[in-house]
């Protein structure tokens, strides 16, 4: 519990009853004009009246009109801990709990805010009041995304110099928690903001005020919280205030907002009667601990195996086509995303997305990351996923990766790009590498068969439904025909469910092929090849090289010397 002098004074006020200044500020250690002024901010809640008497000769007293009603402390769940950690959102801390309960399948997300005093509170919402006149920010500066941080810290230094002012002897950790709660509070978007700091959520979904806050957990997926918000007024309020600072808006009119938020989290908010149950809003969050090639790998996720991932390392080294498949929340933008770090660092991509997930190791420092733009309220300014992949051919990129590809008129800049020589990676909704040939062979999309040919492979991911867990279910290359031949497939890797264990079922021949004609490298010194790679990922699990950079930075030192690397590290192929 976080208690500041404003509990402490309450405290002797509500056991004398009556209580001069003078003594007041002897107790406390406060000079008396400080007292005085945190009485008024109590006087004005009407907790207490102060009294000066007409007489020179007797004391300004402070007189208790009334207590606040102590709240209880909430009552956690029952039920097993399963895991705890503590997160940080802006300088505010809080711990979160994930309890499994007894004969329920999914745990539940219980986010312990830190607890501030009675009065404190009653302090921190009177100057929550004040701080639009505090503060002076005009609509060109709210609505501006690049002045976004200046705003923000304007108003955490608004509020931590007010708490200052008011109240005395804060240690500087205790005025960093409260300002920082003044910030959700005002410019934020309150309790909200606290799960937003919470880098193992992907997503954040207010469904209305009289349900809880429901969180998707990288780990145990949808899960129900111990927040909600107070009303739907308070909902309406958030996604307005989330539209003004994108420079769109959410109204009866205008009841649905599709947004981004400066850190480059997605919104999707709707009001009622659009959504029948009440006001709702989804934050898609992106990730800023994004999964790596060696966290897959690892047994504590095995969601691929190191001779399958050593041969997508090779694919994407020597610049093959590979389309990641997937159905929802399989990990197929993960899996993209792990891929990515394999590029060789002289090498220059272009990424293209309707929400950032993309991140690429800092070493890829010719990197230019782009995002899709909706049109503004009067319908003008759209930038769509096809004005960027067409935008992205002059750009010269030696790599194009798209987030995801929906439509027709994209999948056709997207196998133009294959065959004009650019290296494309992209994301497809479909359950088994049969289904993506079928999905970009028959209507709506219809890519004919001769442009189809310049895919390489299909990357499978799958998310079993019962266990949430995440394998690679299959690894497959795309074989041109003979002589107007319809393409074939050739599955190279499979995952089987009965024994969870990834197998080779063929051998790659396109593959092969390709990385013969680019590289001169013979059958045995591919396989060769191959193992090298398969070591240097296992070194990397062993070693715990578990973070975007940290990859990276492995993969700019082997780019630059295979052998002395191998050497440094005691590798053996």
């Amino acid at each position: 519990m976080l208690e500041t002098k404003m509990d402490v004074l309450m405290e002797y006020v509500e056991h004398r009853k009556v209580v001069s200044l003078d003594e007041l500020s002897k107790k406390l250690k406060w000079d008396v004009s400080g007292v005085e002024r945190a009485c008024k901010v109590l006087e004005r809640k009407g907790i207490v009246e102060l009294k000066y008497p007409l007489s020179v000769l007797e004391k300004p007293s402070v007189i208790l009109k009334k207590s606040l009603e102590h709240v209880s402390k909430p009552v956690r769940p029952a039920g097993e801990i399963i895991e705890a950690y503590r997160i940080t959102s802006d300088r505010v801390p809080s711990e979160v709990r994930i309890y499994r309960k007894k004969g329920e399948q999914k745990p539940s997300y219980y986010l312990s805010p830190p607890q501030v005093g009675l009065y404190t509170r009653l302090l921190l919402d009177t100057i929550r009041e004040e701080m639009g006149k505090l503060v002076t920010v005009n609509v060109e500066e709210l609505m501006d995304t690049s002045k976004s941080a200046e705003v923000r810290d304007k108003f955490y230094d608004v509020g931590k110099k007010r708490l200052q002012e008011s109240i005395p002897d804060l240690s500087e950790s205790e005025l960093e928690v409260l300002a920082g709660i003044l910030l959700h509070e005002t410019y934020g978007l309150g309790e909200l903001e606290l799960l937003m700091g919470d880098d193992n959520l992907e997503e954040i979904a207010v469904n209305n005020s009289k349900v809880p806050i429901a969180v998707y957990h990288k780990k145990y997926g949808w899960m129900e919280s111990n927040l909600r918000m107070k009303s739907e007024e308070e909902i309406a309020n958030y996604a307005m205030q989330i539209g003004r600072k994108a420079g769109r808006q959410i109204s009866l009119l205008n009841p649905i907002l599709d947004a981004h938020l400066v850190s480059g989290d997605r919104v999707y908010a709707s009001l009622s009667p659009i959504s029948s149950k009440g006001n709702t809003i989804t934050i898609r969050r992106f990730a800023r601990n994004p999964w790596t090639i060696t966290d897959f790998i690892d047994k504590k996720l095995s969601t691929i195996s190191s001779e399958m991932a050593a041969m997508l390392w090779q694919a994407i080294h020597y610049e093959l086509n590979i389309i990641v498949a997937g159905g929802t929340a399989s990990g197929k933008t993960s899996m993209l995303n792990t891929l990515c770090s394999f590029i060789p660092p002289y090498q220059r991509v272009v990424t293209i997305e309707d929400t950032r997930e993309l991140s690429l190791p800092s070493f890829i420092w010719n990197w230019v990351p782009m995002l899709t733009r909706l049109p503004n309220p009067e319908g003008l300014g759209e930038v769509s996923m096809l004005d960027l992949m067409l935008a992205s051919l002059r750009m010269r990129p030696d790599r194009i990766i798209v987030g995801e590809v929906r439509r027709r008129r994209e999948a056709e800049v997207l196998f133009e790009a294959m065959h004009t020589g650019h290296a494309v990676c992209s994301t497809m909704h479909a359950d088994t590498s049969a289904q993506v040939l079928r999905r970009l062979m028959e209507p709506p999309i219809q890519i004919p068969m001769v442009e189809l040919e310049s895919l390489h492979l299909i990357v499978v991911q799958y998310r079993d439904r019962r266990s949430n867990i995440r394998r690679t279910l299959e690894i497959t290359e795309i074989v041109p025909g003979i002589g107007g031949e319809r393409l074939s497939m050739n599955h190279i890797y499979h995952w089987r469910p009965r024994g969870d264990v990834f197998e080779k079922v063929n051998e790659p021949i396109r593959i092969n092929e390709a990385l013969n004609l680019h590289t001169g490298m013979t059958q045995k010194e591919i396989a060769e090849d191959l193992n090298e790679r398969k070591a240097v990922l296992e070194w990397m699990v062993k070693n715990q090289v578990n973070t975007i950079d940290k990859v990276g930075e492995v993969m700019q030192r082997y780019y630059n010397n295979p052998e002395e690397f191998l050497r440094e590290n005691r590798i053996r192929r």
